[in-house]
């Protein structure tokens, strides 16, 4: 049996054998791939060392490490292909330029077209920093609102911005509140003290970050914002203090405050200490460097300094482009390049030349720039100096718990395939509105190369090697929050008809909250958009050590649950990724069940659905002046009841999320099956109700549902297929093409998404930034 399923499948059924344990702590998970479990224990003072309060009693054991992912060939597949990482919660731009004179006036816009370029995805604030006239100072400019607001108080200003330089750094940051209210204060760039020995931008969160700030009061520095980035910045500000005499390089400086924090963060640092250097770091946030000159490039990787690693090892002064270790070859007439030559990004004649750097942590901030990137892995300290680009790891090669990526060489320059107006609004008034209409082709996208419609078969190559375990599988558990979630709902009854094996489906951080009991010959798939779902990740990490086979269907290649999962799908998708999600899974069990020949009418029949998908939801997307009228007169309630059966259970849940994230108007999503226990008596004639009843096996339930909330006085909005004649001649309706009724789902909640947008934009919402929420939680 392990001969015939190949020799990655076989390494992964001896991993039964070998005893991978069962029960951990979850506090080992909590951490992340590389968080320093002892907190505040280095020696940073001479005779003493910073302390905070034990993270746990002293009598109980270390955490234990999670095993390594000894499966990277998903993480292998999205490497080759990646695309920039997506939909972080707060946005990082750092412009660094060397030997390239810039006035102030052409550094300040680039800064300002980095952070709007991120804009779309949700921020409360905007700031940024840049040289000011005198060596060592800085200049900071700061607004709560958005970057339009920023640019007015930068032009308003009376700094000299025809000013320029031959060499400088800047950074800036659009700011989502977690620890603190939107404010000027709170607002990034963050200082360590008034003279700004040093500036911060931060992702993601520090969760020491109270034991920090209170040692460090005590040690008499002074907080004059409440996030957590500052006690980062006071940090490095102490400890650079502390070590005056010993003359710290900015890297070993920055390396000995990330050995103090734990938590998920992406940081860029800057130092009035530090002239024209900047040194960026990245545990769990994404953070990407293009990389812009006038000639090519004469190596296209950098090569990784590890911890520990002796700089004048003469064994470690070239790299062998053809070595396994090389992840790109360089030119094979210059068979070794020195690795100084692989940090300094010399041109083809050997000299230094100008040279551009852009830091970010969505590569739509740079594509205007540079098509050609660099991605840093999870502990990765990068260091740009003198247009030389360095990159260190924080940790030893031989330290255990590392993906193949992380302990790689070598970091390739890549080139990216995204394109500037696929973030760009282009025609449409949102980018909500361009996310909805561009599903067609989204879907299309995500069953591009996977699906032959004339053979009627489905081709997952992410999933080839491990197909015969997943059809042996004791259960499936489907992981996710949101609309993932919601996904996994939708899917749940074709999974269990295809593959006749049990499916549960759980949100992340219930499954976490529970300590849900997971075993090796269960398969989990998580689903997320960006991949960066810190709860998803925490329970795919449990999941691991329980050695059961992990499975990832995310959107955005490159990501956490992508590189760390044994085996996956790329969605392919825009943003408004449902619908693509949701043809993601369809496909994962019409695979699954191609071994069984009594499902194969079945199976065409859905294949023959998928096929006509694309010219159906154009056909629902023409509904939408009816929806904008409908809206009109809804969007004066103050609630709204969705409510359906079967397949259309998860598309309530979801059109009630779309209707309350987007028009914050209270919306609840109820199975039209519960309506005697409990929610029927909400319903009257001044509660509006939107009815699914299109056309499956349960329409006739949906119908006496119907018939129950009529006999309440109420008026409902009835979502129903064309031509169908039952429904009675007064009521408002809603009519979509029929299709295959697993697939119906996805023509159903079309309305939905473009009945949410409407009623924000009649009640004056933002829709494209919804208020206390982003659009990748990477905080639990």
């Amino acid at each position: 049996m392990l001969a015939h399923v190949g020799p990655t499948v076989a390494i992964w059924e001896l991993r039964y054998q070998h005893g991978v344990p069962r029960r951990h702590s979850r506090r080992a998970l909590e951490g992340g791939a590389g968080a320093v479990q002892s907190g505040m224990r280095r020696h940073v003072e001479g005779g003493g060392c910073l302390k905070a309060p034990p993270d746990r009693p002293p009598s109980s054991p270390p955490p234990a490490p999670r095993p390594s992912n000894r499966f990277p060939h998903f993480a292998s597949q999205f490497h080759a292909l990646r695309p920039p990482p997506k939909f972080n919660m707060c946005g990082i731009f750092g412009y660094c330029s060397f030997l390239k004179e810039k006035s102030r006036k052409e550094v300040l816009e680039i800064l300002c077209a980095g952070l709007a370029r991120q804009e779309y995805r949700g921020y409360d604030s905007a700031g940024l920093c840049v040289d000011g006239d005198k060596p060592g100072t800085v200049v900071f400019f700061k607004e709560v609102g958005k970057v339009a607001g920023l640019r007015k108080k930068i032009a308003a200003s009376p700094l000299d911005v025809e000013k320029t330089s031959i060499a400088q750094v800047s950074i800036a940051h659009t700011r989502w509140a977690t620890h603190g209210p939107p404010s000027e204060v709170n607002c990034h760039p963050i200082r360590s003290d008034p003279n700004a020995d040093f500036v911060v931008v931060h992702n993601g969160i520090v969760t020491n970050s109270g034991e920090l700030r209170l040692v460090l009061q005590k040690r008499g520095y002074k907080f004059e914002t409440e996030t957590d980035t500052e006690a980062v910045s006071i940090l490095t500000k102490y400890i650079f203090d502390s070590h005056k005499d010993k003359k710290m390089t900015f890297t070993e400086l920055i390396k000995a405050v990330l050995k103090e924090l734990e938590g998920s963060f992406a940081f860029v640092f800057k130092s009035r200490h530090f002239p024209n250097e900047v040194v960026t770091a990245r545990r769990g946030s994404p953070l990407l460097i293009g990389v812009k000159t006038d000639k090519k490039l004469k190596v296209d990787f950098v090569d990784v300094e590890f911890a520990g690693q002796d700089s004048n090892d003469p064994r470690a002064e070239s790299l062998q482009a053809n070595s396994p270790s090389a992840l790109l070859a360089v030119p094979s007439a210059n068979p070794k390049v020195l690795r100084t030559q692989s940090r300094a990004f010399m041109s083809e004649d050997g000299l230094p030349q100008p040279i551009e750097f852009f830091i970010a942590s969505d590569a739509a901030a740079i594509i205007e720039h540079t098509k050609r990137v660099l991605y840093l892995e999870d502990d990765d300290i990068a260091h740009i100096a003198e247009g030389e680009l360095h990159i260190h790891r924080l940790r030893r090669k031989e330290d255990g718990d590392q993906t193949p990526n992380q302990i790689a060489a070598t970091r390739t320059i890549e080139t990216l395939e995204l394109e500037l107006a696929a973030i760009m609004k282009g025609k449409f008034d949102t980018f909500m509105q361009k996310e909805i209409y561009e599903q067609p082709e989204s879907v299309v996208n995500t069953m591009r190369g996977r699906v032959n419609f004339d053979a009627n078969k489905i081709t997952l190559g992410g999933l080839r090697a491990y197909l015969p375990i997943m059809r042996r599988c004791r259960r499936m558990v489907f992981i996710a929050c949101g609309t993932s979630y919601h996904s996994c709902i939708a899917t749940r009854a074709i999974f269990e008809e295809l593959t006749e094996i049990p499916v549960g489906v759980e949100l992340a951080s219930d499954f976490l909250d529970r300590k849900t009991p997971i075993f090796r010959d269960d398969v989990v798939v998580f689903l997320s958009q960006s991949g960066e779902t810190a709860d998803t990740i925490l329970a795919l990490r449990y999941c691991l050590e329980r050695g059961a086979l992990c499975v990832g269907v995310v959107n955005t290649v490159g990501s956490t649950l992508s590189r760390e999962t044994h085996c996956g799908v790329h969605i392919n998708a825009g943003p408004e990724a449902y619908t693509s999600q949701y043809v993601a899974l369809l496909m994962i069990a019409l695979q699954l069940s191609e071994d069984r020949i009594s499902f194969t009418e079945r199976r065409n029949q859905i294949i023959n659905g998928l096929h006509a998908l694309p010219g159906q939801i154009k056909k629902v997307l023409e509904l939408d002046g009816a929806l904008k009228e409908l809206a009109a007169t809804t969007s004066q309630n103050k609630s709204l009841l969705l409510m359906g059966r079967g397949y259309q259970y998860a598309t309530c849940l979801e059109g009630a999320l779309k209707i309350k994230e987007i028009s914050y108007m209270h919306s609840e999503g109820i199975l039209a099956g519960e309506l005697k226990h409990g929610p029927l008596a909400l319903v009257d004639e001044n509660m509006p109700v939107i009815i699914i009843m299109t056309q499956d096996s349960l329409y006739p339930k949906v119908q006496s549902a119907y018939a129950q909330i009529t006999a309440r006085k109420a008026q409902p909005i009835v979502l129903c297929n064309e031509g169908d004649e039952g429904i009675p001649p007064n009521s408002k309706t809603i009519r979509v093409p029929k299709t295959v009724d697993c697939l119906q789902g996805l023509l159903n909640i079309i309305p939905l998404q473009i009945l949410s947008y409407h009623l924000a934009v009649k009640n004056g919402c933002d829709v494209d930034f919804p208020r206390n929420l982003a659009k990748s939680v990477t905080v639990e």
